[in-house]
């Protein structure tokens, strides 16, 4: 049998645009198969669908706690135990706490709170109390966000109390106590009729309805105890 006369000089390569057009068509034929079977992780998803939440969802509501004295009701008594445990031995004097920064960490600077010009106190605390107050403040930037309030800092009005800072205290403030809780680098103030504006200021009964809800998430949460402080105008805390 005769075999066909195939002439292979009548057959043209294929043009280099020839070339790139069926590399492509190629390349998106099998991407397309590869998307059709392959699932999609949990992470991926649970990832997509934040980034969905975050971009479509209407602004949280804001809902405050129904009674501040109810839900902040942590006595000194209370507080003083969790000090006590948690705490450094009382720093005598401004001198002492330059002496015992190994055990204190200095709380002035943070993007999530303002620290108040302090008169009768330092910025230092033990490194627990520290990370508490920054999760607070991070919680409470959070929260702002997701219900559509303007960014504003918390205010932080008093910190770690030496023994002579409470002795001077007890001459003017009768509430005062000689067995601080501050003398132990475990507690802070942070007031709820001042705040530091970061982008625009807000109404301060808004911002104190949404720190009260932060601070009842922690204090269930089992990260500290929290008192409503009337006269003083502030929650006290303490780190558990």
């Amino acid at each position: 049998m005769k075999k066909p006369d195939i002439k292979f000089s009548n057959i043209k390569a294929p043009t280099k645009r020839q070339f790139a057009l069926w590399f492509f068509g190629i390349v998106v034929v099998l991407a397309a198969a590869k998307r059709l079977t392959t699932t999609p992780s949990t992470a991926e998803l649970v990832e997509s669908a934040e980034v969905t939440t975050l971009r479509t969802d209407a602004p949280h509501r804001i809902l405050s706690v129904p009674n501040y004295n109810a839900a902040f009701p942590d006595n000194q008594s209370v507080q003083i135990a969790a000090a006590e445990q948690w705490g450094v031995r009382p720093v005598q004097n401004r001198e002492d706490a330059e002496a015992r920064k190994k055990e204190l960490v200095y709380v002035a600077a943070s993007p999530y709170y303002h620290v108040d010009k302090l008169s009768n106190s330092i910025p230092y605390l033990v490194p627990r109390a520290s990370v508490l107050l920054q999760d607070i403040g991070q919680a409470f930037y959070d929260s702002l966000y997701v219900k559509g309030v303007p960014l504003n800092q918390l205010i932080v009005t008093s910190v770690l109390r030496t023994v002579d800072d409470v002795a001077k205290l007890q001459r003017h403030n009768l509430n005062a106590t000689e067995r601080s809780c501050h003398l132990f680098g475990t507690t802070f103030d942070i007031c709820y009729n001042r705040y530091h504006p970061v982008t625009q200021p807000v109404r301060d009964d808004t911002l104190k309805w949404v720190l009260s809800e932060v601070l009842r998430d922690m204090r269930q949460q089992e990260r500290c105890y929290v008192k409503y402080e009337v006269k003083q105008g502030c929650f006290h805390i303490t780190v558990r």
